[in-house]
């Protein structure tokens, strides 16, 4: 077939998302163009994402999948930093030209970044939605109450665990009366129940925002299948769904603590659980990589061109085409396109959450519990909102139960530190780094960065991938407004430290695995990035502004939406997968309206003498 009723660019959350919608009961012909393998991670037929992730050279995040050349994706090793003077070199397939580096990554395979992230699944705050009254950013064309039923439809289908009263007392979130999450909040870590007995109730001071901060363990929501709350739902229950998107009453998480890259038990969602409720009328087609998006004379979305991995190239038609292909990957492809330019926005905005760490040992003889579940449960939320964020960048504070694997790598550092560096073996080194391994803990500091037109993505000069299509190139940088966010979330991290008597471990070197290395009021900083791409077809009220409408419809061009975190106008202080997911779920159900009054029947109307019917 190569007509569709809609197109959908991209397979991960967004995408999967709204091809499910449309695609239910089997109304829409909907066709998925995915530029990965549809297979079980790598490309290569039949292999095991556990198995490619284990025999990979390096065994980072991305690791259960093997993209590509055709499909390459940027890479943590593709990023490193310079000896001397802070500074950085980037490889790979996403170029950069800034003064500091992008430093997230992404995966171009079936379900994207979708399958490798953390599962944590926070709403926005209703003040996020509108920081131009604190100096910075820009206005969403929609509010909190708008997007808020939608919240509570992305949470039915990714099935969240959390407390809705604990989210509405700390966080001033706002619930119709009487909602419950699907399912209860996962069990505090054993570092967070230490946490809320030496923490909760003190105070530390903000020295940017010149105030003090009462700090309070507060669980984060989850998109990980745990223990159903009977009452979800008028009482009718939620039943958790396992791996292929089928109800599981079984599928719970085990703590497993391999999160990312891989949940064996299968408990966090990840796209592919949607796709396995698509109906028949869902065409996937993998190894699919789209070139441009084709429109006619009147500039109304057609259809697209598209390259399999032997560089053939195919097209098919459709009347609404849906873009869902990534934050950065959906500008290259507009950009490519010659599209959606009137604003002169496209692939401008580019954000992220720069992520401060901080990390350290608990004092002797007392457990952190690492490595015993997810990545991270629970943390403190009292520096995402208020007056403070006019001076600095606001932030969630998360508390990491890996160990410091984050900061210095996997356990092997440990074991190298007292091999080699201490001379130790047998028992001893066991003994030491056990001890290690116990006590350690990290902060991990989420920075808002505000939409900046400056932070771009373009296409690379010169520069091709295998295929013959330009790579995308990166400028970034950070404003002072983020780098004051982090001169408070450093004063903060170490009262914590003194407040735990904590052994403060925190040091950004090696210079070159901290390529995002600064100074800053004579401090040296490091950050990693969350891999939270957002802002580069933002959304707003004005096409002469922004690229697409509150509905993610491009402005210039009918029948073209540009779905995904590219949309969202800020990125402020929350994981966007949930609302990534929200908006795709408002955006399906413009789509179909819109496909309904295709197919309505047109009226004639009773006549008048001297008409014809």
């Amino acid at each position: 077939m190569r007509r569709y009723d809609v197109i959908v660019v991209g397979a991960g959350v967004a995408g999967s998302l709204v091809a499910h919608r449309l695609g239910r009961n089997g109304r829409r012909r909907v066709l998925v163009l995915e530029a990965g393998a549809a297979g079980t991670g790598a490309h290569e037929a039949g292999a095991d994402p556990l198995t490619a992730y284990l025999t990979a050279a390096a065994r980072l995040p991305g690791d259960r999948h093997r993209p590509h050349p055709a499909a390459a994706s940027p890479g943590m090793t593709d990023l490193v930093g310079t000896d001397g003077s802070p500074g950085f070199r980037a490889a790979g397939h996403l170029r950069q030209d800034g003064p500091l580096p992008y430093a997230s990554g992404y995966v171009r395979a079936n379900g994207g970044t979708g399958t490798v992230w953390t599962g944590l699944a926070p709403r926005m705050l209703p003040e996020d939605f509108d920081t131009e009254p604190f100096g910075y950013g820009r206005r969403w064309p929609l509010t909190y109450d708008d997007l808020e039923p939608h919240y509570r439809a992305a949470e039915e289908h990714l099935g969240v665990a959390a407390d809705a009263g604990e989210q509405r007392a700390h966080l001033g979130l706002r619930f119709p009366d009487g909602y419950v999450y699907p399912m209860r909040p996962l069990p505090a870590a054993r570092l967070d129940r230490l946490f809320a007995d030496r923490l909760d109730g003190r105070r530390v001071k903000d020295p940017v925002a010149v105030r003090e901060v009462e700090l309070k363990v507060v669980g984060t929501p989850h998109a990980r299948n745990g223990v159903p709350d009977p009452r979800y739902d008028g009482g009718r229950g939620y039943v958790p769904r396992g791996r292929d998107g089928r109800r599981d009453p079984d599928s719970r998480c085990v703590g497993n603590a391999s999160c990312i890259p891989y949940c064996p038990s299968y408990a966090k969602y990840t796209p592919l659980k949607t796709q396995g409720r698509w109906s028949a009328s869902v065409t996937l087609r993998d190894r699919s990589v789209v070139s441009r998006v084709l429109v006619d004379g009147r500039g109304r979305a057609t259809g697209v061109e598209y390259r399999s991995y032997d560089g053939e190239v195919s097209v098919a038609h459709a009347d609404v085409v849906v873009l869902a292909a990534h934050a950065v990957e959906n500008a290259r492809l507009l950009l490519m396109s010659g599209l959606a330019g009137r604003s002169g926005q496209v692939g401008r905005n580019l954000m992220d959450h720069p992520v401060l760490l901080t990390w350290g040992l608990l004092p002797e003889g007392e457990h952190a519990g690492s490595y015993r579940g997810p990545g991270s449960v629970s943390g403190f939320e009292g520096f995402r909102a208020g007056p403070g964020r006019r001076l600095r960048a606001p932030f969630r504070v998360e508390f990491g139960t890996w160990g410091w694997i984050w900061a210095t790598g996997p356990v092997d550092t440990d074991v190298d530190h007292f091999l080699t560096g201490r001379g130790l073996s047998g028992r001893e080194l066991r003994a030491a780094v056990g001890d290690r391994i116990r006590r350690q803990f990290a902060l991990q500091f989420e920075m808002e960065q505000g939409a900046d037109p400056a932070n771009r993505v373009t296409l690379h000069p010169s520069e091709r991938d295998a295929l013959g299509l330009p790579r995308p190139l990166v400028t970034y940088d950070l404003d002072d407004h983020v780098k004051e966010g982090m001169v408070a979330a450093r004063a903060v991290s170490d009262q914590i430290f003194a407040l735990l008597g904590a052994e403060d471990h925190t040091d950004y070197a090696p210079p070159a695995a901290w390529p995002g290395r600064f100074e800053h009021r004579g401090r040296a900083y490091g950050y990693r990035g969350a891999g939270h791409a957002a802002g580069t077809h933002l959304m707003g009220d004005s096409p002469a502004t922004s690229v697409v409408d509150a509905w993610q419809r491009c402005w210039d061009h009918p029948g073209l939406y540009a779905v995904g975190c590219g949309s969202m106008p800020s990125v402020a202080t929350s994981n966007p997968t949930l609302t990534m997911a929200a908006l795709a779920l408002r955006s399906a159900e413009r789509i179909e309206a819109d496909l309904t009054d295709r197919d309505r029947p047109l009226s004639t109307g009773p006549t008048t003498r001297g008409e014809s019917a």
